[in-house]
């Protein structure tokens, strides 16, 4: 059996690959249909991760929307939405962020250690704060969420924890939904950044399935032996 949950990333971008735009106004990359998907996805999930930027700069909620999907997740014994999770090298983060505040669910913060003193003072109240090393050891974060239970977890961004994940070799799954338009600035945040990523020219990602949901598109690839597992 593994020791670390099945892993899926899940991400929008443009065309030309970035996740939002420059202006510090959110970017839409999606539409209703896909929030939809997105929503039933997290709630086949144990748990949410985004990077504390993500958490600093969209205030992100991370919460089944569905109030069908979430009875639905109570009727099987489970808590009505995903643990929600988050990693950082300084521990600044706001406890009255809509991460902290929002869903009766746990919340853990996975924080360097030399900032765990000031995070665990500042976040103790609202989250769980654990040692992940220095810098954060992502392999570390993925087998502590095993071991609490974490069977599967989805990660949503932004892009410098989709960069650590994926050059890691840690996603089994990535979903990647292309919005048809182009930003065209590079000051904005990429999907990725410079890495050695597993996936090269000469050892091609699986293309799993392709589908278009109004006017984006998803793609999904398998990124290890494991894609599929439930």
């Amino acid at each position: 059996m593994a020791d670390r949950p099945y892993v899926l990333l899940s991400c929008g971008m443009s065309i030309d690959g970035y996740l939002d735009n420059a202006t510090g106004q959110r970017l839409l990359l999606s539409n209703d249909a896909d929030f939809d998907r997105v929503d039933a996805v997290r709630a086949e999930c144990d748990a949410i991760l985004v990077g504390a930027g993500t958490v600093r700069q969209d205030n992100p909620r991370l919460l089944v929307r569905s109030q069908a999907r979430r009875a639905e997740r109570v009727a099987r014994g489970l808590r009505p939405t995903p643990v929600k999770v988050t990693v950082t090298g300084r521990g600044d983060l706001d406890p009255e962020a809509r991460f902290f505040a929002l869903g009766d669910i746990d919340k853990l913060v996975y924080c360097a250690s030399p900032a765990l003193d000031e995070a665990r003072r500042r976040l103790g109240q609202v989250a769980t704060v654990v040692d992940s090393g220095e810098p954060v050891d992502l392999h570390r974060v993925v087998t502590d969420l095993h071991d609490r239970g974490v069977g599967r977890l989805m990660v949503e961004g932004g892009g410098k924890i989709h960069t650590q994940f994926l050059t890691a070799d840690l996603v089994d799954e990535l979903h990647l939904v292309i919005a048809p338009f182009f930003v065209g600035d590079s000051r904005a945040p990429r999907f990725v950044g410079d890495g050695r990523f597993p996936w090269r020219p000469d050892r091609r990602a699986v293309l799993a399935g392709c589908q278009q949901i109004g006017d984006v598109v998803l793609l999904r690839y398998a990124l290890s032996d494991r894609f599929g597992e439930s």
